[in-house]
């Protein structure tokens, strides 16, 4: 238990943000309907993990700057398809609101990280 503790508290933040948003995102993804499940349920599903990715590779990479961009990317469009996902009436308010507070504060970090990484 402890070593887990020690674990997380080496991670950078961004990246446990995004762990924890894809541990809140991927639940609501299930309660999808069936017509919308596979196409933009799978687009998030994929955007979330691409976005976790490019966080873990600037994490343990020496030239992080790339990979925060690309990261920064992902995270824009799982925005795009969260919205959407709203719009189309597929997340109720209350929950498309969560996630969006949570995809911002994410953003946020991200926008951090890569402003420090400037002279890269």
């Amino acid at each position: 238990m402890m070593g887990i503790a020690m674990q997380q508290s080496q991670v950078p933040q961004a990246v446990q943000a995004c762990h924890e948003l894809a541990a809140w995102l991927i639940p609501q993804l299930e309660k999808f309907p069936r017509t919308h499940r596979f196409t933009l349920g799978d687009r998030i599903e994929s955007k979330l993990f691409d976005t976790l990715e490019q966080l873990l590779q600037a994490a343990y990479s020496r030239q992080k700057r790339e990979a925060l961009k690309a990261a920064n990317l992902q995270l824009e469009m799982l925005r795009h398809f969260w919205r959407l996902a709203h719009e189309l009436k597929v997340v109720p308010l209350k929950r498309y609101e969560q996630g969006a507070k949570q995809m911002d504060g994410l953003g946020r970090q991200v926008g951090g990280w890569l402003k420090s990484r400037a002279k890269e």
